[in-house]
């Protein structure tokens, strides 16, 4: 794929220490390799994607509020006019709050008032989706211990524990989700999970059914909330194990998921960048609502046509007023994170939901890895090393007396 105009620079703005840099390197190789200026923000200049041949200039930074807003300004001022590409909860939320004093220095969509922070919130995605009738797992917001406690001997089990505000909870607790059986562990996950003073967690139907169930899009919407581009995919695992992001994923056309989203979208008058998440529910032949991430997606590279488009690539070419192709999905397309998909197999196998030569086979088909690249092998030898070097300490610290 080629492009008329690369002139234009890209920030990649993550704000948040977090492991899955593999999000900012996919970034930043996929329009680096159109020529385009990509700069990423890291927790520091010693994790592997700092090392791409393709961050012209790698950032460290982390912090949020006002120091991360002057942050962006300086680099605004001594860039000039380039794209904002926001990767996490909490830099999104800042470009939506401070929307139009950044668009002095950056381009990026222009959002609805209100609508990335209802989308963000778990509780104002569930009422948004209540107001307009769209399918989603029944949801509790409980505010004390009492009522969690009244809730416990009514509900049915298993139950889904997660967090309103899903990077708040992980900050606090290094937990994202919980699945809980019983009325003891919803009590237990609760007491260790909630902070009383600042009420944080939502309880969950359970929706039966194993990754097969759950059905990704990814996509771009342009100021009139029209899909330029949009692709299906399914987990074939994930990370951690059972209940988190993709480690392996294949797309698949589904059109169901496909005409939801696309209207959902355009119903609130969505633009830019979409990730978001579906669970088929076998019981009443529903695909329900789980999770919308109104920002690009850490799996967005699973994402990508025949003609090679990917949604960054969807919204460079549209916010600099180039005409965006269209592209058709590759089906069977598979897309692998190698080191959270050794880690979250192990997992698999040692649950007997997966024997080694399953996985061996399971790579057949695989197009693009997130570390590894022939045209930038210096990521993929930086992770190896650390992962290297984090077991050889793990190894040493139980020989230690």
């Amino acid at each position: 794929m080629k492009i008329a105009d690369s002139s234009t620079p890209v920030v990649v703005a993550k704000l948040v220490p977090e492991h899955f840099d593999h999000q900012g390197l996919g970034i930043a190789r996929s329009l680096g390799r159109l020529g385009v200026s990509v700069r990423c923000c890291h927790d520091s200049l010693d994790v592997p994607a700092a090392s791409s041949r393709y961050d012209v200039e790698p950032l460290a930074f982390t912090g949020a509020g006002g120091e991360a807003l002057e942050f962006l300004k300086r680099l605004g001022t001594r860039l000039g006019r380039a794209i904002l590409i926001p990767t996490d909860d909490v830099s999104s939320v800042l470009v939506a709050e401070h929307g139009e004093e950044l668009r002095e220095w950056f381009l990026f969509p222009r959002q609805p008032p209100g609508l990335a922070a209802k989308l963000y919130s778990k509780q104002g995605m569930d009422e948004l989706c209540r107001s307009l009738g769209v399918p989603t797992p029944h949801t509790t917001f409980p505010t004390s211990r009492a009522e969690v406690e009244a809730l416990a001997d009514e509900t049915r089990y298993p139950l889904v524990i997660k967090g309103i505000d899903s990077w708040a909870l992980a900050d606090r607790t290094g937990t994202r989700i919980a699945i809980v059986e019983s009325k003891d562990e919803l009590l237990s996950a609760y007491d260790r999970l909630e902070d009383p003073d600042d009420p944080n967690l939502m309880l969950q139907e359970y929706i039966p059914g194993g990754p097969e169930t759950v059905w990704m899009f990814d996509g771009y919407f342009d100021e009139q909330s029209e899909c330029r581009f949009g692709v299906t995919a399914r987990k074939l695992r994930q990370f951690p194990p059972y209940t988190g992001l993709t480690s392996l994923g294949v797309v698949e056309r589904n059109e169901r998921v496909l005409e939801q989203t696309t209207s959902l979208m355009r119903e609130v008058g969505y633009r830019g960048i979409l990730d978001i998440g579906w669970r088929y529910d076998a019981r009443d032949d529903t695909y329900k609502l789980l999770d919308v991430n109104p920002r690009v997606g850490a799996t967005f590279r699973l994402f990508v046509g025949r003609g090679g488009m990917d949604v960054v690539r969807a919204l460079y070419l549209d916010l600099t007023g180039q005409s965006v192709p269209r592209d058709e999905a590759h089906d069977g397309r598979r897309w692998v994170v190698e080191n959270l998909d050794l880690t979250s197999s192990r997992k698999y196998v040692a649950d007997g939901k997966l024997t080694w030569r399953e996985w061996a086979r399971s790579f057949r088909g695989v197009e693009e890895a997130a570390w590894f690249a022939r045209d930038d092998p210096k990521p993929f030898a930086a992770m190896c090393a650390q992962m290297g070097s984090a077991k050889t300490r793990r190894v040493l610290s139980r020989l230690r007396p």
